[in-house]
């Protein structure tokens, strides 16, 4: 492949790379553009970011916009959690990645600006501790062993007012799970949201009211774990944007409303080979069967689970949502056929797209997470079972809800609960050297740091400090 240097920041690129960046220029030029933003996901699970103006874009592209490496440790509030490395010296880069672009348009909400998604790198250009590299990294450990990871999300989340009375948020209507009354409130916000990810060339799959006043869901295809975790951050920011503009104030937090169902983010995922054309968990058999590589990545994530639990519900909040009769499937070690209190969920197949639909959901993910820590450690998860080959424990496949059963019949199954709060889930992915060292140890420590830092800062506030806090943040 020929490569050109820009004469400017001497960074060698390919041919492509060099079109690509001259589309995106003339695009944002000739549609009056004058704001980029350059975002990310950060440590903290915040999408973050920094604009350039559409004068400099050009050599913003290839040298990046510089942000403190400090920001890495910043959680609640912008607080630093004490991260060697971290601190008030040293730069690093947001580099725009052209390669995952595939449609460059004005912010419907702001029409003179636009965003772009980056990976953190070192001033050298190299790679530093960024959540979407490591994603990149888990993709390439499941490619050679033959497997093109793909992503379905089921974003759930809930649409509010701010009243001032309660000096907090209340949702604007008061249907149920599924019912028709749910729909009209919002029609105009919702009509607008579904045009404006079509816009960023998302497909939107299903849309209803899910299970309490404001809860809602809008999912989207599958798409390959990259731009599946790339389209959530779009997704995120066009619901809570395009929301602002009608009013409302939308949130991802996992339970904004006590007496109300948790907002979960399911992610389901598949393995299908290079070509794009063959489902590797799909096997002959009933509407549940697995293959042998479906088997062992779904006992890798069985396997790995409990230490997951602090890459896909990080947030103090999250831990609320887990309870009996809750669906959130967040409270036991199980996994199940179509079970929705099962941790892990085996989906039936669709009649008439049998191969194409096989696919393992994690039900405990919520949006709190940082999309590519969480994809990426269910990947890793997924790998280390199918190198190790190893295999689901019968005893915790359940076709009931867990937590009917005793403590005598759990114990016999090897149904352990799975962490309880954020300071359990810290503790178990400690714990876990497969997930640390699929992060790497300067990235898992800084993590784990950040992570006891803001438990112990929401452990000794108050329930209403939480709420508040968290409400805006996701």
């Amino acid at each position: 492949m020929p490569y050109y240097f820009n004469r400017e920041t001497n960074i060698k690129i390919s041919k492509w790379e060099a079109l690509k960046k001259r589309e995106i220029v003339r695009i944002a030029k000739r549609t009056g553009i004058n704001l980029i933003y350059f975002v990310y996901c950060d440590n903290g699970n915040l999408i973050r970011g920094k604009a350039t103006h559409v004068d400099h874009l050009d050599r913003r592209l290839d040298s990046g916009i510089g942000l403190t490496v400090g920001q890495q440790a910043a959680y609640d509030n912008d607080l630093l959690a004490d991260i060697d490395g971290m601190g008030t010296a040293g730069e690093a880069r947001i580099l725009p990645d052209l390669s995952t672009v595939d449609k460059f348009v004005a912010l419907p909400w702001a029409p003179k600006r636009a965003m772009i998604i980056g990976d953190l790198v070192k001033l050298d250009m190299t790679p530093w501790v960024c959540p979407r590299t490591f994603l990149k990294n888990q993709i390439a450990r499941a490619a050679d062993l033959g497997m093109n990871i793909m992503i379905g999300l089921e974003p759930e989340w809930y649409v509010a007012k701010y009243d001032v009375e309660t000096d907090y948020y209340k949702p604007i209507e008061n249907s149920q799970a599924f019912h028709t009354t749910g729909y009209t409130p919002y029609t105009e916000f919702i009509d607008e949201l579904i045009d404006t990810l079509e816009l960023f060339g998302m497909h939107v799959e299903t849309y209803y009211p899910e299970s309490g006043p404001g809860h809602t869901e809008v999912t989207l295809r599958p798409a390959n774990a990259l731009k599946a975790a790339d389209n959530h951050i779009f997704y995120r920011e066009a619901v809570r944007n395009v929301g602002f503009k009608h009013g409302l104030s939308p949130t991802f937090m996992p339970k904004p409303f006590l007496d109300q169902a948790g907002a979960g983010g399911h992610i389901h995922i598949s393995a299908w080979d290079q070509k794009g054309t063959e489902n590797l968990f799909y096997t002959e058999g009933d509407d549940y069967a697995l293959s042998t590589i479906g088997q062992h990545f779904l006992a890798g994530i069985m396997e790995h689970l409990p230490g997951l639990m602090a890459l896909i519900a990080p947030s103090y909040n999250s831990y609320r949502r887990f309870h009996r009769g809750s669906w959130s499937g967040g409270e036991y070690l199980t996994y199940g056929a179509d079970n929705r209190e099962s941790a892990v969920r085996i989906p039936s197949r669709y009649l008439g797209n049998e191969k194409g639909s096989v696919n393992i959901e994690v039900k405990p993910a919520d949006n709190s997470a940082n999309p590519y820590l969480a994809i990426g450690s269910i990947i890793a998860a997924g790998v280390d079972g199918v190198v190790k080959e190893l295999e689901p424990n019968p005893k915790q496949f359940l076709d009931c809800d867990p937590g009917k059963l005793s403590e005598s019949d759990l114990r016999t199954r090897g149904i352990q609960r799975l962490p309880s709060s954020l300071a359990e889930a810290i503790d178990a992915l400690e714990d876990d050297e497969i997930l640390n060292a699929a992060m790497g140890g300067f990235m898992a420590d800084a993590y784990l740091i950040l992570k006891k830092a803001e438990e112990g800062h929401f452990a000794a506030g108050s329930v209403d400090f939480e709420l508040k806090r968290h409400y805006n943040k996701y």
